[in-house]
């Protein structure tokens, strides 16, 4: 396996002299959101050659939630951020810009952004779209601090949102019963408290981007008949070698996060691991020395929702009271590009 490239980069804390408690890129509030529709193993069964058991074995998924066809991932992401915005009990108007990660938008253009801005009524916000596959959040809100830091916006929402449902190959049983729809969304302000966004480090390799990808619909392969008779407009994902890639790198960046914060694993209360599957999010917590108690897992519900996953899992943490104010919190990532990313969060 090729060595993932790594930078030995002095930190340094833009925000407190003295102390990486001295953070005033703070996460007002988060949300999510996912479509009422269900897929459990059992159904898909009945599409493809696989069972319950193979699924759950090799990923700890049992079911995934699917969007109506009437569903875009505009009407997720704005349905994550009005329910992030209600929490934080900011008008969209306050808004000063909007990052979608997303890999899977309504259309080329406009940005999904932008239709979510017309959707949720931010009408002073700029927007745009953010890709980075599954590491879109993490790189949504590491953007968004420089954002905040720099004074050039106070108030920043980041989504992360995916409808993969139209981009599986359902006649894949290897990465169909991997992935579902849904959307989280997280508003962060400048604000002199000590809490908030630590810190967030990225990664990538293009080497591997053959690793994870879907072909079809740019410049390389625009849509045509040959394209789609070659099934290029669906994902493919080579999983052994996504597989090991995603435990090395993963390891790295939450490592390198921690010591840019001076702290160790033990210290941290809650770790959420992009919800990839089981096995890679166990071997992640194994390197890291985590416990079981430390991660927050929820693939078996929702599969593999790509940038949302975390941000989903991030919000569901907060409300099921698995984080409390003052705790450090870890967020690790790792998707197709290849990138991966990590973040330090003192809620």
């Amino acid at each position: 396996m090729t060595e993932l490239p790594e930078k030995n980069v002095p930190f340094v804390n833009p925000r407190a002299a003295h102390d990486f408690r001295g953070r005033t890129c703070s996460i007002v509030s988060v949300g999510s959101y996912v479509p009422e529709r269900r897929l459990s193993n059992a159904e898909l069964e009945k599409l493809v050659d696989t069972s319950d058991e193979w699924i759950t074995t090799r990923t700890g998924i049992k079911e995934r939630r699917l969007a109506a066809d009437d569903q875009f991932t505009s009407d997720l992401a704005a349905e994550a951020a009005k329910k992030a915005l209600e929490k934080a009990d900011i008008d969209p108007e306050a808004i000063d810009l909007i990052i979608v990660a997303t890999i899977t938008p309504d259309m080329p253009f406009p940005s999904t952004a932008c239709l979510v801005q017309q959707k949720i009524g931010a009408t002073h916000a700029a927007a745009f779209d953010l890709e980075a596959a599954c590491s879109g959040f993490i790189y949504a809100l590491e953007v968004a601090q420089q954002f905040i830091m720099s004074r050039t916006y106070d108030t920043v929402l980041v989504i992360g949102a995916e409808k993969l449902s139209s981009i599986v190959d359902w006649k894949d049983r290897n990465t169909c019963v991997l992935f579902g729809d849904g959307a989280g969304a997280a508003v962060l302000q400048y604000r002199a408290e000590s809490h908030g966004l630590l810190t967030a480090c990225m990664g990538a390799d293009g080497r591997k981007a053959s690793l994870l990808s879907m072909p079809g619909g740019g410049s390389r392969h625009p849509a045509s008949q040959q394209s789609l008779d070659d099934r290029l407009h669906f994902l493919r994902m080579d999983g052994k070698e996504t597989f090991k890639s995603a435990v090395t790198a993963m390891h790295r960046a939450a490592k390198k996060a921690m010591e840019r914060c001076q702290i160790d694993i033990s210290q941290i209360k809650c770790v959420i691991p992009h919800q990839a599957n089981q096995r890679i999010m166990s071997a992640v917590a194994d390197r890291l020395g985590a416990t079981e108690d430390q991660i927050f897992a929820n693939v078996d519900k929702f599969g593999n929702t790509s940038a949302a996953s975390v941000a989903i899992a991030l919000d569901q943490a907060v409300e099921q009271g698995r984080i409390q104010r003052g705790d450090l919190v870890l967020l690790v990532v790792f998707g197709a590009g290849l990138t991966w990313g990590a973040a330090v969060i003192e809620w």
